[in-house]
């Protein structure tokens, strides 16, 4: 695996594990009852985006860690995902 791969392998990692966390324990502005005019109701109220950074970065570094490893182990491989070639011996 080359630095580069590895790299967008953790951007592709970071961004998704972000999509997954920013949803999670976010109230909203019609939950709290403090409406922001000129904003939705369903809009976060108070979206703490430094910390969920730091949370996102955490779990995606452990997620990026495990897939390098498989990766570089060869433990799978294209190889051993194809499955239009059928099984062989």
């Amino acid at each position: 695996m080359t630095i580069g791969a590895a790299l967008v392998l953790l951007a592709v990692v970071w961004f998704m594990t972000l999509f997954v966390v920013l949803p999670l324990y976010q109230p909203s502005q019609g939950d709290k009852n403090d409406v922001v005019p000129g904003t939705s109701p369903s809009a976060p109220a108070n979206p703490q985006l430094g910390k969920r950074a730091l949370i996102v970065t955490g779990i995606s570094l452990v997620i990026w860690g495990i897939l390098v490893f498989i990766i570089a182990t060869g433990a799978i491989s294209l190889e051993t995902m194809n499955i239009w070639s059928g099984i062989q011996p």
